[in-house]
């Protein structure tokens, strides 16, 4: 006669919380089909499930009791399908956010334990199949368990792929330590166990990949049965995830995601931030290997007030000689005060060092050229860095309409071209939505 459970549990302290819990892989499930009652075969395989146990399901069987089989002589177009965000590609692998919520390789969509020519796509809400499973159990055995539907995933950082819990029904799926204390004392501030994964990658020792025991019992536990958590609160939110993009996907992003920011909060900007940009405008490619940059930091309220007022006493002169009348001096200068809002400013700069003269106008232009290129490739780079830091940027021209002016009231070299200023903030909200631009529009082909 099979036994409801395997003979050797796995055995690990706890400290003292509870002495020990066991982890058992349930024997004797025939193979499931669309349309069976999981916690009915799950009561036939295991009788003697008890108040305080938890479950933890292979997220397959679900999928096929949930009649989530799909036919697909092509797998891509079933990620494609299950795709909701591509995070990262390499060759024919994906990592993508799907329709769960999940981020993991190919939208979770597998090929494996199911009839060739047809794939398995994840459960719809697999919290909603944890609850399904758990009130069948208590219906069909009177018993008060836990269910966690889990999955494997592999890791950032780590080789080999572990289960994770991606439903949850009565199991508290964190513990939060933060604000306790440890054995010597310290404070605990940023312990968040994962306790859901955990005790899926247990399960995983005992059901194993190819055994056909995709359903383990862990006895023992009872503390973390009857949270009310979904497996979702596993999930980062994506304003704390660091890492929500892969290499080539972060570069493009960071470059399309660049944005004109005008308005900024209060808060002060991380001088050590601007470096770091800074540290990347420098790496633009440059003509004859030359370094034409050179970047100004107005971090004092007192230099960005004293070059903004020159700048703009210069323009008023120019607007008046131009025979503007008094209101539209006004109201060109009100345009201008994006860059007295910002609380930290950069001037990039322009130096020809390095240059070669011909002594002719065509060529001596275009080399003049080459360089003012370059400046604009650095300054980019600068933007598209300080985006990196989560801070906001505006490249406004102002500074070349006076350079005199910003070379004097700044110190700077006679040498040195003031190529615009750059206000730099944080954003006091989000860009609005840009339109998306065809890059047909832009490209010739010969």
């Amino acid at each position: 006669m099979t036994p409801p459970y395997d003979p050797s549990p796995v055995t690990t302290p706890l400290g003292t919380e509870t002495s020990d819990f066991s982890v058992r892989a349930l024997a004797g499930l025939p193979e499931v089909a669309p349309g069976d009652d999981l916690a009915r075969l799950i009561a036939a395989a295991g009788p003697g499930l008890a108040d305080g146990d938890i479950l933890l399901v292979t997220s397959k069987i679900v999928s096929k009791a949930e009649g989530r089989v799909l036919a697909a002589g092509d797998r891509e177009a079933a990620i494609d399908a299950e795709t909701v965000r591509v995070v990262a590609r390499r060759g024919p692998l994906r990592i993508v956010e799907n329709r769960q919520g999940l981020i993991m390789a190919a939208a979770g969509v597998d090929a494996s334990n199911t009839p060739a020519g047809t794939v398995l796509l994840l459960p719809l809400d697999p919290d909603a199949s944890a609850r399904a499973i758990r009130a069948g159990l208590r219906e069909t055995l009177g018993v008060d368990v836990g269910v966690l539907v889990t999955d494997t995933f592999g890791r950032p950082w780590r080789n080999g792929l572990t289960d994770v819990a991606i439903g949850s029904a009565g199991v508290r799926v964190l513990d939060d330590l933060r604000g306790g204390s440890d054995s010597h004392g310290n404070p605990l501030s940023a312990t968040v166990v994962a306790v859901a994964d955990e005790l899926a990658a247990a399960g995983d020792l005992v059901k194993g990949k190819t055994a056909g025991r995709p359903v383990a019992v862990v006895r023992g536990l009872a503390r973390l049965v009857g949270g009310d958590d979904d497996a979702r609160a596993l999930v980062r939110d994506p304003a704390d995830d660091m890492f929500r993009l892969g290499t080539s996907e972060a570069v493009r992003e960071a470059v399309t995601q660049r944005r004109t920011v005008r308005e900024f909060t209060d808060e002060p900007v991380d001088p050590a931030a601007v470096r770091r940009a800074v540290a990347a405008a420098v790496t633009a490619p440059a003509p004859h290997h030359t370094t034409p940059w050179r970047f100004v930091l107005l971090e004092s309220a007192a230099s960005r007030t004293g070059l903004l007022d020159a700048m703009r006493d210069a323009w008023i002169e120019d607007l008046r000689r131009d025979g503007k009348p008094a209101e539209s001096i006004a109201k060109r200068v009100r345009r201008g005060e994006v860059l007295r809002k910002a609380p930290y400013l950069v001037v990039p700069c322009l130096v020809t060092e390095g240059s070669h003269h011909y002594g002719d106008e065509r060529r001596d232009t275009a080399e003049r050229e080459m360089f003012v290129v370059a400046t604009g490739a650095g300054v980019q780079n600068l933007l598209v860095a300080l985006a990196g830091e989560r801070l906001g940027s505006a490249w406004v021209s102002s500074t070349m309409f006076c350079r005199d002016v910003v070379r004097e009231v700044l110190g700077l070299p006679p040498e040195w071209d003031p190529m615009g200023a750059v206000a730099v903030g944080h954003p006091a909200g989000p860009p609005k939505p840009r339109p998306e631009r065809s890059a047909s529009a832009f490209i010739e082909v010969r």
